[in-house]
């Protein structure tokens, strides 16, 4: 659409699809921020290296929100700006945080926000809905899980455990859903 816009003399045109862009990158940055913010609401569980947060509310959110692409490039930068030394994730900031036993899990946020965009684009009902954002969050736990394999092996990967997140997990699914049926209502109640 930037294309198109840049070939046309209709100023109108030119200023929507400029509009869009600025939106789109505020987007981007309001939902890194978000997950920020998601890092900092974190309830240290008995047994286990990693938190539980309400990071991947803000990941799912992002990627239905902004659509696959741009909620991916949320959480990058999130990362990226976590990564740079910003104190963003859980417990700090660096890049060595990432090398830890939730850089797994954070690491899989960007890819977790693009399924999350692209399932429920797909998905048919609340059901499925549903069903997409929980393969969202299952990209997370794989890539936590895997990460947590090369740290420490079945063992740490056992104690870790997927079970203990599984009930946080399906408040998060029904959170999201539920912010995103109310964020559309509001938006057709504001723009009749």
């Amino acid at each position: 659409m930037i294309r198109e816009a840049a070939h046309t003399v209709d100023s109108e045109v030119v200023d929507r699809t400029t509009f869009s862009a600025l939106g789109l990158g505020l987007g981007v940055l309001g939902f890194a921020a978000l997950t920020a913010l998601g890092a900092r609401l974190n309830v240290p569980l008995p047994g286990t290296a990693v938190p539980m947060t309400l990071q991947p509310v803000a990941v799912l959110l992002a990627g239905v929100a902004l659509g696959s692409r741009a909620g991916a490039a949320s959480q990058v930068a999130y990362l990226a700006a976590g990564a740079l030394g910003l104190p963003l994730f859980a417990a700090g900031g660096g890049a060595a945080y990432l090398l830890g036993p939730t850089g797994g899990y954070l690491l899989a946020f960007p890819v977790a926000a693009a399924v999350a965009g692209l399932a429920t684009d797909r998905a048919r009902g609340w059901f499925g809905a549903a069903l997409a954002l929980a393969l969202a969050l299952a990209v997370i736990h794989l890539g936590g899980l895997a990460w947590l394999w090369i740290l420490g092996g079945r063992s740490f990967v056992e104690s870790t455990g997927v079970r203990v997140f599984l009930l946080g997990d399906l408040l998060k699914v029904m959170l999201v859903l539920a912010i995103a049926r109310w964020g559309r209502s509001a938006l057709r109640r504001m723009n009749p």
